[in-house]
C-alpha cells in the first residue's frame, strides 16, 4: 500500500471506473467495481475497518473507519470525508486517459481532475492522521461512492447507512461532510441542482414523396424549441437569483427523431437540462415548465413529458456556515489570507443528497472544474498537496 500523494493519484487515474451514462455496456473500462477493489486493499493494509454497500452491480459504495480520540459512542465527534469513483467517459480525449503521466508539474489522465484528486486528497490526509493521530482527533468515516455523474444514487444509498436500523459501521450520522470535487481550494456552500427530463412530440409517419399524408414530429419539435429558447431567454430571469449561484438555466442537450430520410418522422424527442436555485423545488419547477409550454402551443398542439430522470438536489448554504469558516480558515493559514473563499457554483454534486440527510456539508478539493471533462484532463500537483495538507490540519483540529 503506497501513502505517496502522487503515487495513490496514479494508481486511482490508472484504474478505469467510466460512468457508462446510460449506455450499453460494451467497454471494459465501464463502472466502477475495480475502483472499489483497489480501495479495498488500500483500506485494508492500512488497518482500517470498512465495509462495502452494493447499489447496483459491480457498483459499491465502499465505506472506511479511522477511530477519533473519543469514539463517537461515548460523545466524539464524527467526520466524513466523501468522494466518488466514478468518471465520465473518455470519448474525443487527446491523451491516453488511463496513463498517468507527469509533465509541468501536472498530471494527465480522465478523473485526475474530477474527482481521484480530491479523493487521492482525502487517502493520504487519512492515513497520516491514522499514523499521526493528532491529540484530539474526531473519528473520520471515508466514504467512497458510486454513480455521481449520473443521478448521485450511490450517495442516496451512502446516507441511508447511518439511518434508522442500520447495523454499519457508521457509528452514527456524521456530524459535518466535505465532499470532494475540483475547486480550486475554495469551499463551496451553495451549488445549483438538475432537473432532467425527455419530451416527445407525436407525428404520422408517411413515405416521404407523399409528405402531405403525414405528420412530421420534428417540424412539431421544432416550434418546441423556438419556445423553451425563448422561456429560457425571457422567463427564467424574471424568477429571481441565488447571491451566489446566479439565475436558474434551461438548456436543451438532445434531439433525436425519424427512422430514415424518406420516411416522415413519427416520433421526436429531446432532452431537458433545468438547473435550479438553492433551495428551489424541482417538482415545482418542472410543472412551471411543462404548464407554460402547454399555455405557450396550445392545448391542439399535444406533448409527452416523460418523468424526471433526475430531480436534482441543491446545496443550500443555511446550515453549513460555521463548517465553511472553520475549513476556509484552515486554508487560509496554509494558502494565504483571501486565497480561499466561500463560493457557490452552478454544478450539481454529491452534498445536495448528504446535506439532505441532515449532515452539514461543503464542497472542497483540488483543481479546477475548467479542467474536468476535458480532453486532456489535468491537475495540478501542488494544488493536490495543498489541498490533503488542508484536510489533514482540518481533521486534525490544527488550526482554525
Amino acid at each position: 500500500m503506497t501513502t505517496d500523494l502522487v503515487q495513490i493519484l496514479s494508481d486511482l487515474v490508472a484504474i478505469p471506473s467510466v460512468n457508462p451514462m446510460g449506455r450499453p455496456l460494451k467497454g471494459p473500462e465501464y463502472l466502477e467495481h475495480r475502483m472499489t477493489e483497489y480501495l479495498e486493499r488500500w483500506f485494508t493494509e492500512l488497518g482500517l475497518k470498512w465495509e462495502r454497500q452494493t447499489v447496483e452491480p459491480q457498483r459499491d459504495n465502499i465505506v472506511a473507519r479511522l477511530d477519533g480520540e473519543v469514539p463517537p459512542e461515548k460523545g466524539g465527534a464524527v467526520i466524513m470525508f466523501e468522494a466518488h469513483q466514478d468518471t465520465v467517459p473518455v470519448d474525443g480525449m487527446t491523451i491516453e486517459p488511463f496513463k498517468p503521466t507527469l509533465r509541468d508539474g501536472r498530471l494527465y489522465g480522465r478523473g485526475s481532475c474530477d474527482i481521484k484528486g480530491g479523493m487521492s486528497a482525502m487517502l493520504a490526509a487519512v492515513a497520516r492522521l491514522a499514523k499521526e493521530r493528532p491529540a484530539g482527533m474526531p473519528t473520520i468515516m471515508m466514504a467512497c461512492t458510486v454513480n455521481e455523474e449520473h443521478g448521485y444514487s450511490g450517495a442516496v444509498r451512502l446516507t441511508e447507512m447511518w439511518g434508522p436500523g442500520s447495523k454499519s459501521i457508521f457509528p452514527r450520522r456524521p456530524d459535518l461532510g466535505i465532499i470532494a470535487e475540483p475547486t480550486s481550494l475554495n469551499v463551496v456552500v451553495a451549488h445549483k441542482g438538475a432537473l432532467r427530463w425527455k419530451l416527445r412530440t407525436q407525428g404520422r409517419a408517411a413515405h416521404s414523396s407523399q409528405p402531405h399524408m403525414g405528420e412530421n414530429a420534428v417540424y412539431r419539435m421544432a416550434r418546441v424549441l423556438l419556445a423553451l429558447e425563448s422561456y429560457a431567454r425571457d422567463v427564467l430571469p424574471e424568477l429571481g437569483e441565488h447571491p451566489l449561484c446566479g439565475r436558474a438555466t434551461l438548456s436543451v442537450g438532445t434531439i433525436a427523431g425519424g427512422l430514415s430520410v424518406n420516411t416522415v418522422p413519427d416520433e421526436c424527442s429531446i432532452e431537458i437540462d433545468r438547473r435550479l436555485l438553492p433551495g428551489e423545488d424541482g417538482r415545482s419547477a418542472w410543472k412551471h415548465v411543462t404548464e407554460w409550454l402547454g399555455e405557450r402551443l396550445g392545448s391542439d398542439y399535444p406533448l409527452k413529458h416523460d418523468t424526471p430522470w433526475m430531480w436534482g438536489a441543491t446545496l443550500t448554504d443555511e446550515h453549513n456556515a460555521d463548517l465553511a469558516a472553520r475549513l476556509t480558515g484552515v486554508s487560509c493559514q496554509l494558502l494565504g489570507a483571501g486565497k480561499s473563499r466561500t463560493i457557490g457554483v452552478p454544478f450539481g454534486t454529491d452534498a445536495s443528497k448528504i446535506s439532505e440527510s441532515g449532515v452539514p456539508s461543503v464542497v472542497f478539493g483540488p483543481g479546477s472544474i475548467d479542467q474536468a471533462h476535458t480532453c486532456d484532463e489535468w491537475l495540478s500537483l501542488d494544488e493536490l498537496r495543498r489541498a490533503s495538507e488542508i484536510l489533514y490540519r482540518f481533521a486534525g483540529g490544527i488550526g482554525a
